[in-house]
């Protein structure tokens, strides 16, 4: 196989754990059953709708959470209190560099990594900081608007094949 074929290759699709939003900044994150993707804006009800901008949704693996947990010394950690917006289970999200995927109705594109802030401190506790480096997840665009639900399934589109 080529390089190309292999980034292009996953064993199996993602899947929807949580969804939160945040109605305004530095206000604890909600969970939701579904929200509703808008193309160029991010997601509705979210304070961090950014208009045109790189970071309208923000991911983090599941797995990433457990992980998380163990080097805080926790058994689990709450999704909400990683600030992000959806948790992915399944499917290696800094895989999707360069790539659209399917959450839903919505396509999302990749569109870096989410790095943690100092915020990580608070919301996790002493060294929350240095335990989410390499496992804050990624950012995207949204590409196509759609409903997104707890349970979907994210898919990567093959190349080239924007709608």
């Amino acid at each position: 196989m080529t390089l190309q074929e292999l980034q292009n290759t996953y064993p199996r699709t993602g899947r929807i754990e949580y969804l939160t939003i945040r109605c305004e900044r530095m206000t604890p994150a909600e969970a939701v059953p579904a929200v509703q993707a808008i193309r160029g804006f991010g997601l509705q009800g979210d304070h961090y709708d950014n208009p045109g901008g790189n970071r309208q949704v923000t991911l983090i693996q599941a797995e990433h959470l457990r992980t998380i947990a163990t080097l805080l010394g926790l058994d689990e950690i709450p999704a909400t209190l990683t600030r992000r917006n959806i948790v992915v289970s399944g499917l290696n999200l800094l895989a999707l560099k360069g790539k659209q995927f399917k959450i839903g109705e919505a396509i999302l594109e990749y569109s870096g990594e989410c790095h943690p802030c100092s915020r990580m401190e608070k919301s996790l506790g002493l060294g929350g900081y240095n335990a989410m480096r390499g496992h804050g997840g990624i950012t995207a665009k949204v590409f196509q608007s759609g409903r997104i639900t707890i349970g979907d399934c994210v898919c990567v589109l093959p190349p080239n094949s924007a709608i």
